[in-house]
């Protein structure tokens, strides 16, 4: 595995960096949107009932409720602070957007640089590469695809359920705004 890692030169690196903060935002973001900090159930169940209580601030629905209970009157700036925690729920999903395409590109750099090691020794005398370079190019150029793939596809996996999840709090939170009286979010 050292051997493999090494074999991806300097691009292991940022590739490295792009794996860090994928995986940190990817397990921040789970944590963080977990259904009891978006949606409690119990403050569900009272606004169905036609009883929401004062919000905690302990969860997005909550502060929407908190929100909602100080500006009853106003069904637009409600409305608007939906939508805001709706965009905070969406917060790093960019930064995985940059890995999912650079992570791949970083993968084809390598690539390239490796072809380019490989076809650059090659005398002019023999026509054959130098044997050394030759492995060290085509190590460069597998290792780096192959690493570069492996950032790229979990965080792209976990953006798109988290996405996913960000869209379903959002109606869920629409049907509740509903249900409190105000309408499209």
């Amino acid at each position: 595995m050292e051997e493999f890692l090494k074999g991806a030169g300097i691009f292991i690196y940022p590739l490295a960096v792009c794996s860090v903060v994928g995986g940190f935002i990817i397990f921040e973001r789970l944590f963080a949107l977990r259904r009891s900090a978006i949606l409690p159930a119990n403050l569900v169940e009272y606004i169905v009932e036609g009883d929401p209580i004062k919000g905690g601030e302990s969860s997005a629905l909550d502060r929407i409720v908190a929100y909602w209970h100080k500006h009853q009157k106003d069904e637009g700036a409600v409305k608007a602070y939906a939508r805001l925690e709706v965009n905070r729920m969406e917060r790093g999903f960019v930064f995985l957007e940059i890995i999912i395409g650079a992570a791949p590109l970083l993968g084809l750099l390598g690539t390239v640089t490796g072809l380019v090691k490989v076809f650059g020794n090659i005398s002019t005398d023999t026509g054959l590469p130098d044997p050394s370079a030759f492995t060290q190019g085509i190590a460069l150029a597998l290792s780096t695809t192959i690493i570069g793939l492996a950032v790229a596809i979990p965080c792209l996996i976990a953006n798109s359920y988290l996405q996913r999840r960000v869209e379903t709090y959002a109606v869920q939170f629409e049907t509740l705004l509903e249900q409190l009286g105000l309408k499209n979010i």
